[in-house]
C-alpha cells in the first residue's frame, strides 16, 4: 500500500501564464495595427468583470475536480442564485445580507444534494450533477418568463460597478476567494485529503481519509462558488436572469478554464492559480476578439482550438512522465 502524500497540489502556473502573456502582446499588437487600442481603461475593466464572474466559478469547479469529481449544475445555480437573490432583495437595501445569505444556503443545499448523489448512491458524477442541472432547468423554464425581483442598489453600486482604479470590486472579491481556496488546498488537511482522493481514491481510504466527506464538501463549495457569481451577476443586472447561467455558457467554460490552468480532469494533479491564469486567458481572447469584431462563430471554433491544444500538451507531459 502506498502512504498517503499530504504534499499540496502542483499548480501548472508558469505555463497558462506564459500563454496569457503572450495572448496578451499578440492581442495588442494586431488590434494596434487593425487601428484600435486593447489596453485601455474600459476595455480592462471589462476584461476583468468578464473574468470574476467566470473565475467565481472555476474556482469552485477545479475543488470538485481535483477530488476527481465534476459539477454540470453550476450553470443553473447562477441562474437560480441571481433570482432568489434578486427576489428576497426587492429592491431593498436592508433585505441585501439576509437575500445574499438565503441564495448561498440554497446553492449549498443543491451542492450537497450532488454530492450525496456522487458518493452515497454511487451516481457518475457527470450524470449526478447534470441531473441536478436538468431539475433546476425545468424549475425555470416552468416559473420564470423573463428577469424577476429587483435587486438592491447598494449591492449594484458596490459588488456591480465600483472599482478600486481600475479593478472592479468584483475582481478582488475573487482574488480573496483565490486566496482562501488556495489556502485550503495547500495548508489544510481538508485539501491534502481532496488531492488524495482525486489521485488514488482507494489509497486515500486505506490511509484514514473519509472520501465521501471530502468530496460532499467539494461539492457544497463549488455550489456555493456559483451561487456567489449570481449575486454577483444580480448586482450587474439588476435584477435575477433564470437563463444567465446558460446563456454564458458558465459550466463548460469553468471546466475549460480549469483545464487551461493545468488541472487534470481526472484528479489528483492542479490548483486554483493556474485556474485564473486559464480564465483570464478566456477573457483575454474574448477581450482581443470583441475589439477586432470577429464573428461570434469563429470566436468559439479558436476556444475550441486553444482548449483541445491545451489538453494534448499536458497529456502528452503525463505520458512523458508516466514513461520516465
Amino acid at each position: 500500500m502506498t502512504a498517503l502524500s499530504l504534499r499540496p497540489a502542483r499548480h501548472a502556473v508558469p505555463g497558462v501564464f506564459v500563454a496569457l502573456a503572450l495572448t496578451l502582446v499578440i492581442g495588442w499588437l494586431v488590434v494596434l495595427l487593425d487601428g484600435g487600442q486593447l489596453f485601455n481603461q474600459s476595455t480592462t475593466v471589462s476584461l476583468l468583470h468578464v473574468a470574476a464572474g467566470l473565475g467565481l466559478v472555476a474556482v469552485g469547479q477545479t475543488l470538485v475536480i481535483l477530488g476527481g469529481s465534476l459539477d454540470l449544475s453550476v450553470a443553473f445555480v447562477i441562474s437560480l442564485s441571481t433570482l432568489v437573490a434578486a427576489e428576497a432583495m426587492n429592491g431593498s437595501d436592508g433585505a441585501m445580507l439576509p437575500a445574499i445569505g438565503l441564495a448561498l444556503a440554497i446553492s449549498a443545499a443543491v451542492g450537497l444534494l450532488n454530492g450525496l448523489l456522487v458518493t452515497k448512491a454511487r451516481i457518475n458524477a457527470f450524470i449526478a450533477t447534470l441531473g441536478v442541472g436538468l431539475l433546476l432547468k425545468g424549475y425555470l423554464d416552468n416559473g420564470y418568463d423573463g428577469p424577476a425581483g429587483e435587486s438592491a442598489p447598494a449591492l449594484v453600486r458596490t459588488l456591480g460597478y465600483q472599482r478600486v482604479g481600475p479593478v472592479p470590486l468584483s475582481f478582488v472579491l475573487l482574488l480573496a476567494v483565490t486566496a482562501a481556496a488556495w489556502f485550503a488546498l495547500s495548508r489544510t488537511r481538508f485539501g491534502h485529503h481532496l488531492v488524495a482522493v482525486g489521485g488514488d481514491p482507494e489509497v486515500a481510504r486505506l490511509s484514514g481519509v473519509r472520501n465521501d466527506r471530502v468530496l460532499i464538501t467539494a461539492h457544497v463549495l463549488c455550489s456555493l462558488c456559483a451561487g456567489l457569481a449570481g449575486v454577483y451577476l444580480a448586482s450587474r443586472l439588476g435584477s435575477g436572469a433564470p437563463r444567465v447561467g446558460t446563456e454564458g455558457l458558465y459550466d463548460l467554460e469553468s471546466i475549460a478554464a480549469v483545464v487551461l490552468g493545468g488541472t487534470a480532469l481526472a484528479g489528483g494533479r492542479g490548483g486554483v492559480l493556474g485556474t485564473v491564469g486559464g480564465v483570464l486567458l478566456l477573457a483575454s481572447i474574448d477581450a482581443v476578439f470583441n475589439q477586432l469584431e470577429v464573428d461570434a462563430f469563429f470566436k468559439q471554433v479558436i476556444r475550441g482550438v486553444i482548449i483541445i491544444a491545451a489538453v494534448a500538451v499536458y497529456a502528452r507531459r503525463a505520458m512523458r512522465k508516466a514513461g520516465s
